[in-house]
C-alpha cells in the first residue's frame, strides 16, 4: 500500500476513535450506569417507587441532551395501561362432570363469566387434537377474539401445565378484551352440556416507556431505534444480607448505552434519518412496553432497531467484541460489521442460538412485524451466574468494556443513520 495513503487511513481511524471517546467517556458511562443500579432504585421492578425514580432519571437525561418528545406526546413519558387479572373462582363442568382445577385454563379479563349450555349466545367450541402443535393452535384460537370452549386432548397434558403456569405468572394484558377462552384438558370432542362460572379481580395499572427523538435532516419519516429496558426484578430473598436485584448489567448497561448514544448523535448533528431513543418498561414481565410502543408507529417506517441488552461484561469472544441476535434474518449485522471495518471491535453472530435470544428481548415485537430489529449483547448467557440475582451490581461491571461497546455501536450504526445503508426486512410472523 502507498505509504501516504496508509498514513492518511491511520490518521483518519485514530481521529474517528478520538471523536467517539470525546462524546462517549468512561466517566459519563460510570455516572449513568451507577445511578440506574443504585440501591435507591430498589431493583426497578414494575409498579414500585424504584422504577418511577428510574423513569424520572432517564427523562431528565433526555431533557439535558435536548431530545424532542415522540410525535403526539407532550413529554418523554409514554404512558399506557395494563390490566392485571387475579382469578378468584374457576368452576367448569362438561357433560355434567366437574373438571378439576388443574385441567382448566381460562384466558379472560372479564370480572365475571357465567356460561351454560342453555344460555344465549352460546360460546363456540374448538378442539386441539393430539397431533396438533398445542402452543401454535392455542395462540391461533386466542387471536380469534371469540368466546370459546377449547377441548384439549390429554396428550398435551405436560405442555398444558407449563402453559397454565406461564400464563399464571404473567397474567397481565394490554387490552381489556371482551372475549373469554376456556381451555379444558379433557378427552372429549364435544361438550353437549357445559357450565362455566369464573370470577376475576381485574385491576388497571399504569406503566410508561421513556421515548426521545432526534429528527432527521433529509429522511425525517424513516426511523432508526436505539433501545433497552429499564425495568428489572426488584426485591428478592436476601443473600448474605442483600435483597436488591440491582440489574446493573440487565439492563442498566443497555439504558446507559441509549442515553450515551443520544448525547453522541445529538452532538454530531449528522443523522439523515430520525433517531428514536427508547427505554422500555415491563420487559421482565412479558415485554408489555415494547408491545405498546410497536402499536404507536408504522413499522414500515422503522429502518432498523438496535436493541441493547446486557453489554456490561466481556463477551465469549474476548475484549472489543460482542454479538448480534438473529444475525441471519437480515443483513443488519453485515452492515454493522462493514461500518466497523478498520475499527478495533467486531460484532459476531449470536453464539447462543439454543437460548432463543432473538425472541427473548424487546426487539422481538418489531421483528415479528418485519423490522430489522436485533439485540446487541456481550453477555455469556450460558454461564452468567449473576443473571437475575442480587449480585448483578455496579461492581460486577467492566466499565472499559461497556464504554468500548457503546462506542462500537455508535460507529456501527453510522451508515444506517446516514441513509447510506438500509437493512433488509425480516420475514413478518404472526403476533401472538
Amino acid at each position: 500500500m502507498n505509504k501516504t495513503i496508509f498514513c492518511l487511513l491511520t490518521f483518519f481511524s485514530i481521529n474517528q476513535g478520538m471523536a467517539q471517546k470525546a462524546t462517549i467517556s468512561e466517566a459519563e458511562v460510570t455516572r449513568i450506569v451507577k445511578t440506574l443500579s443504585t440501591d435507591e432504585m430498589q431493583g426497578r421492578k414494575v409498579f414500585t417507587p424504584g422504577i418511577t425514580k428510574a423513569s424520572a432519571f432517564i427523562e431528565q437525561e433526555f431533557k439535558k441532551i435536548g431530545l424532542q418528545p415522540f410525535p403526539g406526546l407532550q413529554s418523554y413519558s409514554q404512558s399506557f395501561s395494563v390490566y392485571s387479572v387475579e382469578p378468584i373462582k374457576q368452576e367448569v363442568s362438561l357433560n355434567e362432570v366437574v373438571i378439576p382445577n388443574q385441567q382448566i385454563l381460562i384466558s379472560s379479563s372479564q370480572e365475571a363469566v357465567n356460561w351454560t349450555s342453555q344460555g344465549a349466545p352460546a360460546p363456540e367450541q374448538a378442539i386441539i387434537s393430539a397431533s396438533e402443535n398445542f402452543v401454535a393452535r392455542a395462540s391461533s384460537l386466542l387471536d380469534q377474539k371469540k368466546n370459546l370452549i377449547v377441548l384439549v386432548n390429554p396428550a398435551h397434558a405436560e405442555i398444558f401445565q407449563r402453559y397454565k403456569t406461564y400464563l399464571g405468572r404473567r397474567n397481565m394484558r394490554l387490552e381489556k378484551a371482551e372475549n373469554t377462552v376456556v381451555f379444558v384438558l379433557a378427552d372429549l370432542t364435544q361438550a353437549t352440556k357445559f357450565s362455566v362460572n369464573a370470577q376475576n379481580k381485574v385491576v388497571e395499572q399504569k406503566l410508561n416507556n421513556v421515548v426521545g427523538m432526534l429528527p432527521g435532516k433529509s429522511r425525517k419519516e424513516e426511523y432508526v431505534i436505539f433501545s433497552g429496558h429499564y425495568d428489572h426484578i426488584g426485591i428478592q430473598p436476601a443473600v448474605n444480607g442483600d435483597s436488591i436485584a440491582n440489574g446493573a448489567d440487565d439492563d442498566a448497561s443497555g439504558i446507559t448505552a441509549v442515553i450515551a448514544l443520544a448525547k453522541h448523535f445529538k452532538q454530531k448533528k449528522n443523522n439523515e434519518r430520525s433517531l428514536l431513543f427508547v427505554a422500555f418498561t415491563a420487559e421482565e414481565v412479558g415485554g408489555y412496553g415494547s408491545q405498546y410502543f410497536s402499536k404507536q408507529l408504522n413499522p414500515d417506517q422503522v429502518v432498523a432497531m438496535f436493541n441493547i441488552e446486557m453489554i456490561g461484561k466481556e463477551s465469549q469472544f474476548g475484549k472489543n467484541a460482542g454479538f448480534i441476535t438473529g444475525f441471519d434474518r437480515s443483513d443488519f449485522g453485515q452492515i454493522v460489521q462493514r461500518s466497523l471495518s478498520g475499527y478495533n471491535f467486531q460484532f459476531h453472530p449470536d453464539p447462543y442460538v439454543k437460548e432463543n435470544l432473538f425472541y427473548r428481548s424487546d426487539n422481538a415485537t418489531l421483528a415479528r412485524l418485519g423490522v430489522p430489529a436485533h439485540s446487541l449483547s456481550t453477555d455469556k448467557i450460558d454461564t452468567d451466574k449473576l443473571y437475575h440475582s442480587v449480585d448483578d451490581e455496579f461492581e460486577s461491571l467492566d466499565i472499559s468494556n461497556l464504554t468500548q461497546t457503546i462506542r462500537a455501536i455508535a460507529k456501527g450504526a453510522e451508515s444506517i443513520i446516514a441513509g447510506k445503508d438500509t437493512p433488509t426486512r425480516i420475514a413478518p410472523e404472526p403476533q401472538h
